[in-house]
C-alpha cells in the first residue's frame, strides 16, 4: 500500500478507526472521513503524517462529493473502505419511519453514493478495490434488527452488483460481513436497547466477540492485491455465528 490513496469512511472509532490505523501502517496515505469531525482528527492524529482527516456525512451526495475532491488533491483513490454505518434495534412494528430511512440512508445510500465517486477515479487510475462494510446480519436474520439485516443485505447485493458491472474495468468490490464486534458502536447500541453485551458472547461459538483489529485485517486483505481474483463475495468473519 505504499504511497498509495486509501479513502476510510467511519474512520473516527472502532472498526473504521482500527482499519484507517492499519492502511497507515502499511504507509498508504489515508483519508480518515467520518461525520464528527473531532474523532477524525483524533485518527489522523494517532496514523501520523500519511493520514488527512475529513468530515463526511456519507448520507449526503454533496458531502461526499467533496470528501472526493479533498482525495483528487491527494490523488486517485486505489482502495475505498466503506466502513461508515449504524443500527437500530426495533422489529418492523418498532420502526419509526424516520429511522428506518436514516438507517438506510447510512448504510446503503452512503455506501453507493461513495462508490459512485471512487469508482469513476480507479477506472481512470486503471484499477482499484472497494470493501463495503456490510454484515452476518446481511445473510442471515436476527431478531430486532428489521431495519438493520435489511441495510446490510442491501449493501452484500450492491457490492455483487458493483462487482460485475466493473471487473472489467479493474475494480475489485467486495464486502466484509463481521459478526458481533466490540466496539463502541455496539456497546452504546445495547445499552440504548437495554441489552446485556453477555448475552451477545453467549451466542457467539467461539465465546468472545471480534475486535476491531481482527476486521481490520480483514479489509486490509481483501484489498490487497493477495486477494486479486476476489471479487462479488461476501467475506465473513463473525466467530461462527451464522455456522449454525
Amino acid at each position: 500500500m505504499s504511497e498509495r490513496v486509501v479513502v476510510v469512511t467511519g474512520a473516527g472509532s472502532g472498526i473504521g478507526q482500527a482499519t484507517a490505523l492499519a492502511f497507515a501502517r502499511d504507509g498508504a496515505r489515508v483519508i480518515a472521513a467520518d461525520l464528527d469531525a473531532a474523532a477524525a482528527d483524533r485518527t489522523a492524529a494517532l496514523a501520523g503524517d500519511v493520514a488527512v482527516a475529513a468530515q463526511v456525512d456519507v448520507a449526503d451526495e454533496r458531502s461526499v462529493e467533496a470528501l472526493f475532491r479533498l482525495c483528487d488533491e491527494l490523488g486517485p483513490p486505489a482502495v475505498l473502505a466503506n466502513i461508515a454505518g449504524i443500527g437500530s434495534t426495533t422489529n418492523a412494528p418498532a420502526t419509526p419511519l424516520e429511522i428506518w430511512e436514516r438507517v438506510f440512508a447510512v448504510n446503503a445510500r452512503g455506501t453507493f453514493l461513495s462508490c459512485k465517486q471512487a469508482i469513476p477515479r480507479m477506472i481512470t487510475a486503471g484499477g482499484g478495490a472497494i470493501v463495503n462494510m456490510a454484515s452476518v446480519a446481511g445473510l442471515v436474520g436476527f431478531r430486532n434488527r428489521a431495519a438493520y439485516c435489511a441495510s446490510k443485505g442491501a449493501v452484500v447485493a450492491l457490492t455483487r452488483a458493483l462487482a460485475l458491472d466493473h471487473a472489467a474495468d479493474g475494480v475489485r468490490v467486495n464486502c466484509i460481513c463481521p459478526g458481533t464486534v466490540d466496539s463502541p458502536w455496539v456497546r452504546r447500541l445495547v445499552d440504548e436497547a437495554g441489552e446485556a453485551l453477555d448475552s451477545l458472547v453467549a451466542r457467539q461459538p467461539l465465546g468472545r466477540l471480534g475486535t476491531p483489529k481482527e476486521i481490520a485485517e480483514a479489509v486490509i486483505y481483501v484489498a490487497s492485491e493477495a486477494a486479486g481474483f476476489m471479487t462479488g463475495s461476501a467475506f465473513v468473519i463473525d466467530g461462527g455465528l451464522s455456522a449454525g
